[in-house]
């Protein structure tokens, strides 16, 4: 018996959490961003690059998504379909 383990990336980490959430209202680009940075504390992108990557993959799936993270120059989130 042999265990294989596969290596996780931060896109493939998007992905998966952007399929997950598919039947949902809306995909909150906050909650998505906590949730990998937990799965992967070592994540060595950044909070912007998380947030396109995240988008991306909504775009791609047809997944409604809440632009709600903090942003520096403190902009309103924003609601995207």
């Amino acid at each position: 018996m042999s265990n294989t383990f596969h290596t996780v990336t931060v896109e493939g980490a998007a992905e998966a959490y952007v399929l997950s959430r598919g039947k949902a209202r809306y995909l909150s680009i906050a909650q998505a961003i906590r949730a990998i940075r937990t799965l992967m504390p070592t994540c060595k992108a950044t909070n912007h690059e998380l947030e396109e990557m995240l988008a991306a993959a909504c775009v791609v799936h047809g997944v409604p998504v809440a632009f709600d993270a903090k942003t520096a120059d403190g902009l309103e989130p924003r609601l995207h379909s």
